[in-house]
C-alpha cells in the first residue's frame, strides 16, 4: 500500500512538473507568435498554456494578447469572450476596454456595447473611436431597418468552406473574374499561421451563359510563377486585363520576410515573369494594389512611417516606367485605424474598408468622393452592403454603376465569402382619376396633360377617368386636366432628390360651369365692401383658377341675406362684387375677363349635396328663400343667412383670348 501511495504521489508530482514545463514552453511559443504576428498559432498557444498556467499574472496578459489576436483574424465573438476576461483580471491598459465595446458591436450587443463605451468614455472622453462606435450603435439598427436599394447575395459557386475574397472584373467585363482564396489544392500548400488556413492564391472563373452561374475557380497559374509555394493575395488589373499587379507575402522557416507588390503581363495568352514593385523600403507592407483606368496611379495599403497609425492608404503616379514618391491619401480617408482594400473607379469615387471610421462593425465599405473644393467626402455604404462582420474588397463591372462584388465574413459565411451586389433602378410611377367635383363621380372623355421640367410635354385620354404613367428621376411634374364644360384642374409631383422608388397618386376634380361656383372665405367688414385680410387666400385661389383656364371669362356675383332693404342689400352687392374684380384685376387678370355683379337678396341659394351632409336641417335643392329660414330655429336661421351671404362666380363663355397691342416701330 505504502508503495502504491507513494508511486502515485511520484507521477503526480511528475505530471505536475512536466505540466509546468509544458505550460510554460506554450506561453514563451505563444508570446513569439503573438509578437510576430502569428495570430492563430499564437491563440493555439496561449489555449494550451492557459488551461494549466497558475501565474495570475500570465493569465491576464494571455487573455488580453488572445483577445486581441481573434480581434485581428475578425474573430470578434471569441475576441470579446477574451477581452471580458483580461478586463476582470484588471489588465492595465483600458484600451481593453474599448476593443471589448468594439468587438460587441461587431457581434450586435448593442446595449452591451453601449455600456461599455460609456464605460471608456468616463474615462478618456475625447477618444474618436470610441465616440464613432457609441454613435454607431445607435445609428445601426437605423441602417439595418431601413437598407439601402441595393440587393446583395452571396455567389455560392464562388464560395468554399475557406477564405475567398476580392473579387476582379476581367477588363471591366462581366463574364470573367479573378479571385483570391485559400481553398483546397492551392499551390502554397502550407498553412498560413495568422489566419490559420491554407497559403492563398489567384483563381479565375467564367460566367456560363447556358447554366447561368459562374464555372468552379480554376488556378490563374500551376506553375509556380504567379502562384507560388509562399501566399498570393489581393489584386488588380489593367483596363484590358492583359497587366496585373498583386500582393505576395514571402515567408521562411522563421520570419515572415514582408507583403509586396508584383507585376506581371500577358502575352499571347501566358503571363510574363513577376517583377516586384519597389515602392517601399524592406520590412514595409505593401499591398491590396488598386490600378487607375488609365494606369498610371496606383493606389495601395501601407503601413509606412509618415501615416496616421495602423495601415494607410497611399498612392503612386507612373513617370514612365518609374514610380513617384508614395503620398498619403490624407486625414479624411486615413485614421488612426486601419484602411484597406482601396478601389479606385474610372469616374474618380474611391471605395475603401475602414475600422475606425464610423461603422456598423469590423471593417466597414466606404465610398470617397471629391467635393467642388477638392476635398474628401466619406460616406459609409450601409446595409446591406455592411454588416457587423467584415466587409472589403468592392469591385465594380466597368461602365455601370450598380453591380459588382465584395467579401465578407458576414452572419451566414462559411468564412470570407464573395458576394454579389445590385443596385436596382429607381421607377416612379403615377396614377390618378378625374372626378366631376359636384358629383364625385369619375368623368369619361377627360384629357390630361403632363408637363415636366426635363422636357416632357404629353397629352392623353383618361379613359374612364383612370390615367397611368411612369416618371423620370430629378424632374418636377405638373398634371393638368380638361373636359368641355368644366373648369381645368392640375396637381403637381416630383421626384427629385428621392432615394427610393415611389408611387404617386393624383386625383383630380373638375368643377362643372353649369352652375354658379362658390369661393368660400371671401369676406367682408361688417355692413362693408371692404374685403377682410383673410380673404386674400381664397382670392388668390381664385386668380390660380383663372389662370389655368385662361380663355374663360367670368360674373363675380355677390349676394346678401334678406336682413336690412332690397336697395341697401343691391348696392352692398354690386360694391362687394367690384372689389374682389378689383383686386383680380391687381393681381393681372384682364379686365375684358370679369364682369361684376351684385344680386342682393334676389337670389337665394339652393342647397347643394355638399351642404345637404354638412347640415342635417337641409335638404338638397332646398331654396334658402326668407319664407323657409324664418321656419327654422333661431339658430338654424343664422347659419342659412351665412350661407346666402356669399361670393359666387359663373362662366360666362370660354372663347376669350388675349388681345396684344402691335409693336409701335421708333
Amino acid at each position: 500500500m505504502k508503495r502504491t501511495y507513494f508511486a502515485v504521489i511520484s507521477l503526480s508530482l511528475a505530471l505536475l512538473i512536466l505540466g509546468s514545463c509544458s505550460s510554460k514552453k506554450n506561453f514563451r511559443l505563444g508570446e513569439l507568435s503573438y509578437e510576430i504576428g502569428e495570430y492563430y498559432r499564437a491563440t493555439e498557444k496561449y489555449r494550451k498554456a492557459y488551461r494549466k498556467d497558475d501565474n495570475m499574472q500570465h493569465k491576464m496578459e494571455m487573455a488580453y494578447n488572445m483577445a486581441e489576436a481573434y480581434r485581428e483574424i475578425g474573430d470578434y465573438g471569441k475576441a470579446a469572450i477574451w477581452y471580458k476576461n483580461a478586463i476582470r483580471r484588471q489588465h492595465p491598459d483600458f484600451k481593453a476596454v474599448l476593443y471589448y465595446a468594439d468587438c460587441l458591436r461587431a457581434t450586435q450587443k448593442f446595449e452591451e456595447a453601449i455600456e461599455a463605451y460609456q464605460q471608456y468614455l468616463d474615462s478618456i472622453p475625447q477618444d474618436i473611436q470610441a465616440i464613432n462606435g457609441l454613435d454607431a450603435c445607435r445609428y445601426i439598427q437605423e441602417w439595418v431597418d431601413n437598407p439601402t436599394r441595393y440587393v446583395v447575395s452571396t455567389v455560392r459557386e464562388l464560395n468554399s468552406k475557406y477564405a475567398d475574397y476580392t473579387p476582379v472584373f476581367v477588363g471591366g467585363r462581366d463574364n470573367e473574374i479573378l479571385l483570391t482564396s485559400t481553398r483546397e489544392n492551392t499551390v502554397g500548400n502550407k498553412e498560413n499561421s495568422i489566419t490559420g488556413e491554407q497559403f492563398a492564391d489567384i483563381f479565375r472563373s467564367e460566367y456560363q451563359v447556358q447554366r447561368q452561374k459562374w464555372g468552379p475557380p480554376k488556378l490563374i497559374d500551376e506553375s509556380g510563377m504567379i502562384n507560388s509555394p509562399d501566399e498570393e493575395g489581393a489584386i488588380t488589373l489593367s483596363e484590358n486585363g492583359d497587366e496585373m499587379i498583386f500582393t505576395r507575402a514571402r515567408y521562411d522557416k522563421k520570419e515572415d520576410l514582408g507583403t509586396e507588390l508584383y507585376r506581371v503581363k500577358m502575352s499571347r495568352g501566358d503571363w510574363s515573369e513577376p517583377i516586384k514593385m519597389e515602392l517601399l523600403g524592406d520590412s514595409l507592407v505593401a499591398a491590396h494594389p488598386s490600378l487607375s483606368i488609365n494606369g498610371d496611379t496606383l493606389y495601395f495599403v501601407s503601413d509606412k512611417p509618415g501615416g496616421y497609425g495602423g495601415k494607410d492608404i497611399w498612392m503612386v503616379t507612373d513617370n514612365g516606367g518609374t514610380f513617384s514618391n508614395p503620398q498619403n491619401m490624407g486625414p479624411k480617408i486615413n485614421t488612426a485605424g486601419d484602411e484597406v482594400f482601396p478601389t479606385i473607379r474610372s469616374n474618380g469615387e474611391l471605395y475603401f474598408s475602414s475600422d475606425y471610421h464610423m461603422g456598423m462593425g469590423g471593417l466597414d465599405i466606404f465610398k470617397a468622393t471629391r467635393t467642388e473644393k477638392g476635398e474628401w467626402r466619406i460616406q459609409n455604404m450601409k446595409a446591406p452592403i455592411n454588416s457587423s462582420g467584415d466587409d472589403f474588397g468592392m469591385s465594380f463591372v466597368e461602365g455601370e454603376e450598380t453591380r459588382g462584388m465584395f467579401a465578407s465574413n458576414r452572419k451566414g459565411s462559411r468564412s470570407d465569402d464573395i458576394y454579389s451586389f445590385y443596385l436596382p433602378p429607381k421607377i416612379y410611377r403615377v396614377s390618378g382619376e378625374i372626378y366631376d367635383k359636384e358629383t364625385s363621380q369619375r368623368l369619361d372623355g377627360a384629357r390630361i396633360r403632363i408637363i415636366g421640367t426635363d422636357g416632357t410635354n404629353l397629352k392623353m385620354r383618361a379613359d374612364d377617368g383612370k390615367f397611368q404613367l411612369k416618371l423620370n428621376p430629378e424632374t418636377e411634374y405638373v398634371f393638368a386636366a380638361f373636359k368641355d364644360g368644366y373648369l381645368n384642374d392640375k396637381g403637381r409631383e416630383s421626384t427629385i432628390g428621392l432615394d427610393d422608388s415611389e408611387d404617386f397618386r393624383v386625383d383630380l376634380y373638375l368643377t362643372p360651369t353649369d352652375a354658379p361656383i362658390k369661393v368660400d372665405n371671401i369676406n367682408y367688414e361688417f355692413g362693408s365692401w371692404e374685403l377682410l385680410p383673410e380673404s386674400v387666400h381664397a382670392l388668390d385661389s381664385l386668380v390660380g383658377i383663372l389662370e389655368l383656364n385662361p380663355t374663360i371669362t367670368i360674373e363675380l356675383m355677390a349676394h346678401t341675406d334678406f336682413v336690412g332693404s332690397e336697395q341697401y342689400n343691391f348696392e352692398l352687392s354690386q360694391k362687394r362684387a367690384q372689389a374682389v374684380v378689383d383686386y383680380l384685376i391687381q393681381q393681372g387678370i384682364n379686365p375684358g375677363r370679369l364682369v361684376a355683379k351684385g344680386y342682393g337678396e334676389t337670389w337665394p341659394k339652393a342647397v347643394t349635396r355638399k351642404l345637404a351632409k354638412q347640415y342635417d336641417f337641409l335638404k338638397r335643392n332646398d331654396e334658402l328663400t326668407e319664407e323657409f329660414i324664418l321656419g327654422l330655429t333661431p339658430e338654424q336661421q343664422e347659419i342659412a343667412k351665412a350661407i346666402n351671404r356669399r361670393t359666387e362666380f359663373r362662366v360666362l363663355s370660354t372663347d376669350f383670348h388675349e388681345r396684344f397691342a402691335p409693336e409701335v416701330e421708333e
